[in-house]
This record gives structure tokens, sequence and C-alpha cells, in this order.
């Protein structure tokens, strides 16, 4: 896959390096877990720590299927 540039936003979580969509996803999802965002309840919900919040657009909490539109707009072309 032609690689991604995450803006500086989403580069405090995933890094500032060019990098395919699917390594994107694996580790923003590794962050996610490392700092235990998933919601406990919710499983389909993620809580938004500061570095998220930025990505999130001020958001405390999105949807795993908004989370990808959002992390979207943070992408270089």
């Amino acid at each position: 896959m032609k690689p991604v540039t995450p803006d500086e936003k989403l580069a405090k979580v995933v890094g500032e390096k060019p990098l395919p969509r699917t390594e994107l996803t694996k580790k923003l999802w590794a962050y996610i877990r490392k700092q235990g965002l998933q919601d406990s309840k919710k499983r389909t919900f993620i809580n938004a720590d500061e570095n998220m919040k930025a990505v999130f657009n001020g958001k405390k909490q999105v949807s795993m299927f908004e989370m990808t539109k959002l992390v979207s707009k943070h992408l270089k072309k």
C-alpha cells in the first residue's frame, strides 16, 4: 500500500514517519490498548486521552467507526 504521512497531532500517537494505512491502524490500536482507552462497558467506543482528543477534534469519546473517519482527516497526502 502507498504510505500515508500523519500530521503533527496524529504523529504524537503513531509516529511521524510515512507508513502504509494497515501499519497505521496497527500502531493506533497498539496505542489504544497500551493506554487502556477502549471503553470497558461499550467496547465499540474509544475514550480519548490528551493526544487522542486532538485527533478526535476535542471529543472525549468516539465510536470505532467515527474514529476511522477522524483519523483520515489527519493524514497528509
